[in-house]
């Protein structure tokens, strides 16, 4: 096999596939990159069995034929490369990657001994545009659980009915909503839950016109953008009923700026460590909202931030990075802030038309 291709297409090409090598599998194959040329393309693949990647490029294939060689050593070595053209000859041996006036020559894996990219038989699928999908991932996918567990809360709900797309993630601390009205082909409904890490490695994918694709099959998702194909496990079971922790309504709530709000929070939260509360004193006779918090021995901080306040004062505490998630999912400038009471949720709510909810679970006040 031989090939040539641009050095800054063939690193792009690496960093989609590489998040599917496996660094801990027993199975030297599983640690590689699988290249195929053919034609006037180059096919990259890797799997770590329960995720598995295909992105193709063109490049200019001189002789056609495949190779297994180890990921993290050839995408380090390309990614030293200068900016030029990168040719790569390959036996089932060993490889000779040259750029330049510099040349590499590395030991190969047998292609042989890589697993075959999975076929599935696919169902109900959904295709949206690729900006919206992204921005949808990275306002709920990083509030998912990390505790393995309960492994339905560490994936993302992805729902599709009466035309309109939605995404869910909880932790059980936090809760994030969005969703939008999208045409997302001829399916009628749709629901799946997604690894949160997997869903923000889509939405890191570079910038496309293209549209992204979710297709469902028996016990996995199939995911098509462009010229990348991704296959994963799907996570089973049913997703917690989270409306049933959505209030209501409110007893107070206030109109804030969410730039200023998330400013007087990061000040706050120098005074104590991750899991300190920043608290909240919400004035109804000043319009203001007070930002503090104090830590023993080490001191406090208070800031005052003006708000537009309906309701009653209400005095609450939240975890300060729970706060700063939420607000980073907001779109717009202002935000609503909604309480029912210093002991119930708070509602983080973007401003109409844009629909994005994040509740936080408040933390006691001594």
């Amino acid at each position: 096999m031989k090939f040539s291709i641009n050095k800054g297409e063939l690193q792009n090409a690496l960093a989609v596939v590489s998040k599917g090598i496996s660094t801990r599998s027993t199975l030297p194959s599983l640690a590689g990159v699988y290249l195929k040329a053919q034609g006037n393309q180059l096919t990259l693949e890797t799997t770590n069995l329960d995720l598995s990647i295909r992105h193709t490029v063109m490049a200019l294939v001189e002789e056609e034929g495949t190779a297994l060689l180890p990921g993290k050593l050839f995408g380090d070595i390309v990614k030293s490369l200068p900016d030029a053209s990168v040719t790569v000859s390959a036996t089932h041996e060993e490889a000779y990657i040259t750029c330049d006036k510099s040349s590499f020559a590395i030991q190969a894996l047998n292609p042989d001994d890589f697993p075959g990219f999975p076929h599935v038989q696919t169902s109900q699928e959904i295709s949206v545009e690729f900006p919206m999908f992204s921005s949808m991932v990275k306002k709920v996918a990083r509030n998912v659980s990390r505790d393995e567990s309960r492994p339905i809360l560490t994936g993302v709900l992805v729902n599709y009915e009466n035309g309109r797309l939605r995404m869910v993630a909880t932790d059980s601390y936090r809760l994030a909503i969005t969703d939008v009205a999208v045409q997302a082909g001829e399916v009628e409904d749709f629901e799946c839950v997604i690894a949160g890490g997997f869903m923000l490695d889509l939405a890191g994918l570079p910038k496309t016109e293209d549209p992204i694709t979710l297709a469902l099959a028996e016990n996995q998702i199939l995911v098509r953008c462009g010229e990348t194909v991704f296959v994963n496990r799907r996570i089973e079971g049913q997703y917690p009923p989270y409306q049933k922790l959505l209030p209501d309504g409110y007893s107070t709530r206030a109109r804030l700026q969410v730039s200023d709000l998330a400013a007087s929070i990061k000040r706050a939260s120098l005074m104590g460590n991750s899991s300190s509360p920043v608290r909240f004193d919400l004035n109804i006779a000043s319009q203001t909202l007070q930002v503090s918090a104090m830590t023993q021995d080490v001191g406090s901080a208070k800031e005052i931030v003006s708000a537009s306040i309906e309701g009653d004062d209400m005095e609450i505490a939240f975890n300060f990075a729970y706060a700063l998630e939420g607000l980073a999912g907001v779109g717009g400038d202002e935000v609503y802030l909604e309480l029912q009471s210093s002991t119930k949720p708070g509602i983080l709510r973007a401003i109409e038309p844009e629909n994005y909810l994040f509740l936080i679970m408040p933390v006691r006040i001594p």
